[in-house]
């Protein structure tokens, strides 16, 4: 194993929590760092991150507990259930259209605009949904619409997962964070999870502070997104893990949240164009060793989650510092390597 106080000091990382897993049980736990720098807070287990693009991989989980219940299709154009916002038509819809499946694997022909979904600049002005999409925002500088047909390509979209929270919004007519807390955090006791555009309601003495590549503390200390299914979580590795080992018994057909066990296959089953794409995850391996991850990265933070759905092992890493690198190029990649 790493030496993580010396790799820590090597990339400048503030903060690091790890959970890693095997057979259903927690196998290694450690704990690094200070929580804000220049104090003493440190990080425990119960320190709270921000995982930001983590949030696609539980947004895709809530997805398939809903096909579960049949209230969405995967297959279904997103405009037959679609309420306060349509995807524009065009040439590119014609034969193939818009669906769950293909918003979730990053192929639906939408393409992101430049310098969008950034964090919050004003915790007072929370922007609606349909105005980001519609390009009202500085979030979204232009309306979203399909640049190549559907499942012809794959970009990786924040947009795509914006349009997955309306739809189960209009669908269900309760709020994103509502749906989560129902069909995820409470029947697997994740407490020390959130998905909110606001942490003042919140006691923050659990929170970690972000900070920048060379250990600074970000401007605000906390990064907040308004695309909750996109990038809105707040959560530990110990909660991550309490999901994971879900999955890993829902393979089973053993899932306390009620997913089947088909339904579980489906996240890590390559989708559409790329072979290497899951729903809300990315796949590596086959069979026994197969693997999906999940990549987290945002202002002031980086977050990883690695598993071994067969094998059922794997590995969460949260840091409190963007270190301006790919996760599998600094201390996440060595920990990894390490390990597998």
């Amino acid at each position: 194993m790493i030496n993580f106080r010396e790799r820590m000091e090597h990339y400048r990382i503030t903060g690091l929590s790890m959970v890693a897993f095997e057979k259903g049980k927690i196998s290694k736990e450690d704990h690094f760092g200070v929580l804000e720098a220049g104090t003493d807070k440190k990080i425990n287990e119960d320190t709270i991150f921000n995982a930001c693009s983590i949030s696609k991989f539980l947004t895709s989980i809530l997805v398939m507990k809903l096909v579960a219940q049949g209230i969405v299709d995967l297959d279904e154009d997103v405009n037959k259930k679609l309420v306060s916002w349509k995807v524009p038509d065009n040439q590119l819809t014609k034969h193939k259209k818009v669906t769950l499946r293909n918003l979730l694997s990053h192929q639906s022909g939408i393409v992101d605009p430049e310098d969008s979904f950034m964090e919050l600049e004003s915790f007072n002005e929370i922007p609606s949904m349909v105005d980001i999409l519609n390009g009202t925002t500085p979030y979204c500088p232009a309306t979203i619409e399909v640049t190549y047909e559907p499942e012809s390509e794959f970009h990786y979209s924040d947009a795509g997962f914006c349009l997955v929270q309306l739809l189960l919004e209009d669908i269900t007519q309760k709020p994103f964070s509502h749906l989560i807390d129902n069909f995820i955090f409470k029947p697997l006791r994740m407490t020390s999870s959130t998905f909110s555009t606001s942490l003042s309601t919140s006691n923050l003495d659990n929170f970690a502070c972000g900070h920048d590549q060379n250990g600074a503390l970000i401007p605000g200390k906390y990064s907040i997104y308004p695309y909750l299914a996109a990038c809105g979580i707040w959560t530990t590795p110990s909660d991550l893990t309490k999901l994971l080992l879900d999955v890993m018994n829902a393979v089973k057909g053993q899932s306390k949240i009620g997913i089947t066990s088909k339904q579980t296959k489906e996240l890590f089953r390559q989708q559409g164009c790329k072979e290497w794409t899951g729903l809300g995850v990315f796949l590596d391996g086959t069979d026994e060793k197969l693997e999906f991850s999940s990549l987290g990265w945002g202002v002031g933070f980086q977050c990883m989650l690695v598993a071994y759905p067969y094998l059922e092992q794997g590995i969460v890493l949260m840091t409190n510092t963007d270190t301006g690198m790919h996760q599998m190029k600094g201390i996440m990649g060595e920990i990894y390597h390490s390990l597998y």
